[in-house]
């Protein structure tokens, strides 16, 4: 999976389209991630010993990875991608619009 905890994203698809937040959890195994601000379900939590208060509680729901794009650090749009290797071996991740390097 592409995308990981921490990155930029906008929303593609769905009734948060457009939306940019950050990844708060990604789930590889099932190509989910969860986005700050989007995809929120209203949730009836009882009151516990941990939770005194109860009622209504707005909960972030995962998105399926193909829903987000990473938003570009170059130019701030929405881009796919891609991957290369450098001189050490290690494998860094690419912006396919610009070519710009995603991580450091």
């Amino acid at each position: 999976m592409k995308i990981r905890k921490g990155d930029k994203v906008r929303v593609l698809s769905g009734k948060d389209k457009g939306h940019e937040g950050e990844v708060m959890f990604a789930f590889p195994a099932k190509g989910k991630v969860i986005v700050e601000g989007a995809n929120i379900a209203k949730k009836h939590q009882k009151p516990t010993q941990q939770i005194q208060q109860g009622g209504i509680i707005d909960k972030d729901m995962p998105l399926p990875v193909s829903a987000v794009a990473l938003i570009s650090p170059a130019d701030g749009k929405p881009t796919r991608v891609g991957y290369r290797i450098d001189g050490d071996g290690k494998k860094i991740r690419i912006c396919r619009r610009t070519g710009a390097d995603i991580d450091g």
